[in-house]
């Protein structure tokens, strides 16, 4: 994603980190976070987009940070950063976008 990162990654409103993985190359479950919404795939977030943003805004208050699991992904373009994006206006939460490799 550094190479080719969508605008709202360049521009600093979308932070990426990069999360070590186990022995077998699988991400191992967030220490924080409340997962809400899990899709097979990043076009799911612009199909969806009225779903997304519903799961979000329907969490109500609290501390623990909200996440969307994207199960496959090679690339995550623009256009479905920015769903998830608009989605998160509904809360004052964090919302965490978690991105699993594809393959």
């Amino acid at each position: 994603m550094a190479a080719d990162a969508p605008p709202a990654v360049a521009s600093g409103e979308v932070v990426v980190t990069v999360i070590a993985s186990d022995d077998h190359g699988h991400l191992e479950p967030p220490a924080a976070g409340e997962v809400v919404l899990s899709v097979p795939s990043p076009e799911t977030l612009v199909r969806e987009a009225a779903e997304v943003r519903r799961v979000i805004a329907r969490t109500g208050s609290g501390d623990e940070a909200l996440v969307i699991v994207v199960e496959a992904a090679e690339e995550l373009r623009e256009d479905e950063l920015a769903a998830v994006l608009a989605a998160a206006q509904h809360t004052a939460r964090a919302v965490i976008l978690r991105v699993m490799r594809d393959g």
